[in-house]
């Protein structure tokens, strides 16, 4: 707890007239009294000079003078700060939104970063989460800086509800919502940037939009709103909206540099500096680089790259204005399955294989040409190279009035280059030639050393694509409060596109083994197998071009009917347009691309036709909501919700000529218990699907699942205080969901009954700290025990992911007031946990040798950081 002054004691206080919220942290600082209050209420307000020798209570009464609040005392010694009463007796005084603040520890540029402020999925510009009548979840920076996350999806897995898979590299991630039917990527999951997302789509085939976005010092706290209102507001996501708030310069110049040593060798340098270039205008500037082999090393370069993030904001006494700009550029190995070991649960590595660092790409597999002249280079990867500029606009021209604007513009290449295994688990050379009903002639290395018809082998392709993206984004409200009544109407419109080009195929035969080496075969009766090592060329091809247009009208009703009880609902009318061009492809002919049916490498090829089949989507949906709010005390409440939400078929779902709309209906209620020794956040659900697709590439095709499900599930998170020093953070979910009415094999088989894949009834994590001292250093240790329970890769329920554990730890140590010491340590038990079984094979896959991909190995990373 902070210093309380003593009652009467007179204190020197120095604070120039300045912006409110920074005036009351200088003020906490000098009196060593913390202070509730809502940074968003005070967003445009101004203090007057203090520079006197008072009490603590007539200084802060000198303060407020002409602000509009007043200020009493609270629990603790505190001083919470309220609206003062309107002169009308009729006209209730708005009830406070308070937060806690440490007059101690908070800086003036953390102001607004208290977790209780929820800014997504709200209407106007901000709420308490224990008045938020949905389901939210906030991560503040020091639950970001104990994470010490490699990219922006693995955040997400302190997100109750989320199922989140990041063995595919810190590019590559998938991301499952409560139930929600997906073959991959985050079809269900918008992010923002402050509060506008950057890219429409919530997913694109190859593009899941936590790779437009890295994690680093710049980002102070996350929010993360599962349904609810989450189905009116922006672009009206019914799964889950994900806002990432930028740092933002304070009334001091202030800032930190860190640097990052990963045991796999991968090496990172943070930073970010903030502070005021005048009277009212503040600034921020950070980002990072990197550059390391990854865990899987190929053995070149793998994961590379940067982002440099910048804002300023502007008082404009009426309100302000944020601008924002961000520039990525950054790749990571794509990583896929690997050959494994299984017998019936049993999960082992695969002979000569590491199952938690191994990967088939190597120097010999880097670089080559594809069939048809194509260059390609495996350190390419899967990442972004884009550029992001934005701002939010918020004025107050009338008492009770407030106009905001939020807009983004993004452009830039979200492309991947992998090497994607075939559906055939490892077999000797022999075997694969008699599969071709044939005898090796010869085999050999690319490079001409002679290999044993004995030897191990597997196909994997050179799957390229790349993408040309682009969205402008627009979001724009007007909230008027009267009385107990808040209303807010907006509009949402935005223009995207996506210029895509894919290259899906181009199998290689290669040594089963880490780093694998091209193999060359030709049958003893002369059929050449390979080319170079490719046994293919394209077995898919994409030559397409997309725009999007979405324009959407919403308007919110929040009503306060007792101090205790808040109502809310609304309604959201969008109209979703799609326009593209499609070329045509066709079969190479007999005898493939060269015309000689003994090349086996290109008989069976696609090519371009050189027509084009024209695209055109014109739809729209409603979309509603209906919920509210009962706290009988400051600590406790509960909720419940109806809604109504929507999804649009994306660009990929209408190239397969899938034009269905995705809807669905949700019920939940929670409880929500914050005390100081102990919080639990606890939510039940209930979802029904209808014309919900479930798309996977298989046999070098996409092939789509469509039809309904439905979804039972609870979320628990909160905290435990047990000792000042002690605390256990715990968060898990367990989910009932199953497919209904949904078909695959364009409708002859029926899976209804089938418990929806990628997705585990049980999941969980906890997390033990200590924070204290050691002799005059301040110290923590944590450890987190994270559950993920058995799942289904695929729909048919054929390939089962067993459940399993895994064990991280960490610690900190200040050297001073400014070094920091950080180490942490990931799975220590080096856990063999699959995440994805071989999502281009249908059926089981045998005991024995197999494909699948486990999560990363152990890994230590150690950083130091210095603050100033």
């Amino acid at each position: 707890m902070p210093r309380v002054a003593l009652a009467g004691q007179a204190l020197p206080f120095d604070i120039p007239a300045m912006p409110l919220s920074e005036a009351l942290v200088l003020f906490a600082k000098q009196s060593h009294r913390a202070i509730l209050f809502a940074p968003t209420d005070a967003r445009g307000r101004r203090s007057v000079r203090l520079h006197a020798r008072l009490d603590p209570d007539k200084a802060l009464a000198q303060l407020l003078k002409g602000s509009g609040w007043q200020a009493r005392a609270a629990p603790g010694g505190a001083y919470l700060l309220e609206a003062t009463p309107m002169a009308e007796p009729r006209t209730p005084a708005p009830r406070p939104r308070p937060i806690f603040t440490d007059a101690e520890t908070l800086a003036p540029a953390q102001i607004a970063v208290t977790s209780d402020i929820v800014v997504v999925g709200t209407p106007g510009g901000g709420q308490r989460r224990q008045q938020a009548a949905f389901a939210v979840t906030t991560i503040d920076r020091p639950a970001i800086d104990q994470l010490a996350p490699s990219s922006t999806a693995e955040v997400l897995k302190l997100v109750p509800g989320l199922t989140v898979e990041t063995s595919g590299g810190k590019n590559g991630a998938n991301i499952f919502v409560r139930g929600y039917p997906s073959g991959g990527d985050a079809e269900y999951v918008t992010l923002q940037s402050e509060g506008v997302p950057f890219f429409p789509p919530a997913t694109l085939s190859f593009l899941e939009n936590s790779q437009l976005y890295q994690m680093d010092e710049t980002v102070q706290r996350v929010e993360a709103v599962r349904g609810g209102t989450g189905a009116l507001f922006a672009s009206g996501q019914p799964g889950v909206t994900v806002n990432l708030v930028q740092r933002e310069g304070g009334d001091h110049r202030e800032g930190m540099i860190k640097a990052t040593l990963i045991s796999d060798g991968e090496t990172r340098a943070d930073g970010y500096l903030s502070g005021p270039l005048g009277p009212r205008t503040r600034a921020m500037i950070g980002g990072y680089v990197t550059r390391g082999d990854g865990i899987r090393s190929p053995g070149f370069d793998a994961d590379r790259g940067g982002q440099i993030t910048a804002n300023l904001r502007q008082d404009l006494g009426s309100g302000s204005l944020l601008v924002f700009g961000r520039y990525l550029n950054d790749r990571s190995q794509w990583l896929l399955p690997i050959p494994l070991q299984q017998n019936g649960q049993s999960i082992s590595a695969y002979p000569g294989f590491s199952a938690s660092s191994g990967t088939l790409a190597g120097p010999d597999t880097q670089r080559g040409t594809l069939g048809d002249g194509t260059r390609y280079d495996l350190a390419d990867g899967r990442g972004a190279r884009i550029v992001q500029l934005g701002g939010n606009l918020e004025l107050r021209p009338a008492h009770g009035l407030i106009l905001r604007d939020k807009i983004s513009w993004l452009s830039g290449h979200a492309d991947t280059t992998g090497l994607v295994p075939d559906n055939t688990p490892p077999q000797s050379a022999a075997d694969l030639a008699a599969g071709m009903g044939g005898r090796i002639g010869s085999l050999a290395t690319a490079t001409g050393q002679p290999m044993s018809a004995n030897q191990s082998v597997v196909e994997a392709g050179i799957w390229t694509i790349t993408k040309r993206i682009d969205a402008l984004v627009n979001d724009a409200t007007l909230e008027w409060t009267t009385g107990a009544s808040k209303a807010t109407v907006g509009i949402y419109a935005t223009t995207y596109g996506s210029r895509d080009r894919w290259n899906i195929g181009n199998d290689l035969l290669l040594t089963a083994e880490p780093h694998a080496r091209r193999v060359n075969m030709v049958l003893a009766d002369g059929r050449a197998v390979t080319r170079d090592g490719f046994t293919s060329g394209a077995s898919f091809l994409v030559d397409a071009s997309y725009s999007g247009n979405d324009l959407a009208f919403y308007g919110v009703e929040e009503l306060k009917v007792t101090d205790r009880l808040r109502i809310d609902g609304g309604l959201r009318h969008q109209s979703h347009a799609v326009d593209g061009t499609i070329a045509d492809t066709r079969p190479a002919g007999p005898g493939g691309l060269d015309g000689d049916p003994r090349t086996l490498y290109d008989n069976n090829d696609v090519v371009f036709t050189g027509t084009a089949t024209p695209l055109r989507y014109r739809g729209g949906a409603w979309s509603w909501t209906l919920g509210a709010n009962y706290a009988p005390t400051t600590h406790l409440s509960a909720f419940m919700r109806f809604s109504r939400g929507n999804s649009f078929p994306f660009f990929d779902n209408l190239r397969d000529g899938i034009t269905l709309t995705p809807q669905v209906d949700t019920i939940e209620g929670g409880v929500k218990l914050s005390t100081t020794p102990f919080s639990l956040y606890a939510t039940l659900f209930h979802n029904r699907f209808q014309g919900l697709v479930t798309t996977v590439i298989t046999e070098g095709a996409p092939m789509a699942s469509v039809g309904g499900a439905s979804a039972t599930g609870v979320e628990l998170e909160g905290q435990w205080h047990p000792l000042p020093a002690i605390s256990i953070a715990f968060s898990g979910s367990w989910l009932d969901a199953h497919y209904r009415h949904f078909f695959t094999d364009d409708g002859l088989t029926d899976l209804s009954g089938n418990r929806v894949q990628r997705q585990p009834q049980w999941q969980g994590r906890i997390t033990p700290s200590w924070n204290g001292k050691l002799g005059r250093r301040k110290a923590s240790l944590f450890t987190t025990i994270s559950y993920m329970g058995d799942r289904w890769s695929d729909v048919q329920n054929q390939q089962l992911l067993p459940h399993f554990v895994t064990l991280d730890a960490g610690a900190s140590l200040d050297l001073t007031q400014r070094l920091r010491l950080r180490v942490r340590a990931e799975n220590i038990t080096n856990t063999i946990g699959l995440t994805e079984g071989n999502p281009r094979t249908l059926g089981a896959q045998p005991s024995g040798a197999m494909f699948a991909r486990p999560i990363l190995g152990r890994s230590v990373a150690v950083s130091a950081s210095y603050g100033f």
